[in-house]
């Protein structure tokens, strides 16, 4: 593997203090400027997410994502207003000071300026970024990498130590204008652009990326991999098998809907089957 960046290897073990880790996705209902807010007291916002924190680091998760995912059809960053980085920072410390666990924020669509912003107010440790590098068609329309502006933002912040963990061939979206490029070459990028880690997604929400996709991300870089859409129960074995850790959110919520409450009952089942792949 021919190296193009000097960053260490080692966000996922200096975040989680494991080798493989299992991170759970809380989708946050719709706040407020959002479409499908419908005008519900804050306080019970907040609690729905905190329940789900609590669900998922009781059923054995070693971290968290915390991410506006109820503000569907999402801003571009440039439009995306004060608003969501407010409410995202609440949500952010409440659960950081209850759980005690690792957090990183994902702010839609693709706004890593914002993420950076919450995570430093609500004390995360990295921040998920779909698009850090290049460019592609996506939901939202156009949409850019952001990594040089957000990385100027970070280290305005003095928040080096907030890592970025960037999707690779991102999800909801077309990659045909970097088409002449592999995946691999699009995977080196993000690690040319100093991300600290590479995220395989799949087509969609809840959506598995291939096992032959993962093991071509994998061998493009020496960055930690995670798979970041479609883990269940019954792929877990074989993904961790291949990469640093998951990112599950669906297969882990009632029905296995991503808009559901997180049923504790699915945690425990995907934990006890997990366990193979962690070693024990």
């Amino acid at each position: 593997m021919q190296l193009i960046s000097d960053r260490e290897a080692h966000a996922v073990r200096d975040i989680f203090g494991v080798d493989k880790a299992l991170i759970g996705m809380i989708h946050c209902p719709a706040f407020p400027g959002a479409p499908r807010y419908r005008g519900a007291d804050m306080n019970s916002l907040y609690d729905l997410c905190m329940r789900d924190a609590e669900a998922l680091i009781e059923g054995g998760l070693h971290g968290l994502i915390i991410e506006n995912h109820g503000d569907i059809p999402f801003s571009k960053p440039e439009d995306m207003g004060p608003e969501t980085t407010g409410f995202l920072s609440v949500v952010t410390d409440r659960i950081a000071r209850a759980i005690g666990v690792p957090l990183g924020i994902n702010v839609l669509a693709n706004a890593p300026i914002p993420a950076f912003a919450v995570a430093m107010a609500g004390g995360a440790k990295f921040i998920r970024v779909n698009q850090w590098a290049n460019a592609y068609v996506a939901n939202e329309g156009f949409m850019e990498g952001r990594a040089g502006e957000a990385l100027r933002y970070r280290a305005l912040l003095r928040a080096e130590h907030v890592k970025v963990f960037a999707d690779s061939h991102v999800k909801h979206g077309s990659h045909a204008i970097v088409a002449d490029r592999s995946i691999g070459e699009l995977t080196r990028d993000l690690a040319f652009f100093d991300a600290d880690g590479i995220i395989a997604t799949g087509q969609r929400t809840g959506n598995a990326a291939t096992l032959e996709e993962i093991d071509e991300i994998a061998a493009a870089t020496h960055l930690p991999l995670l798979v970041g859409s479609g883990v269940t129960k019954d792929n877990i074995v074989a993904i961790l098998g291949r990469t640093n850790g998951v990112i599950v959110a669906s297969s882990l919520k009632v029905d296995g809907v991503w808009w559901n409450p997180v049923d504790p009952a699915r945690v425990r089942e995907f934990r006890a089957v997990a366990a193979e792949g962690l070693g024990g």
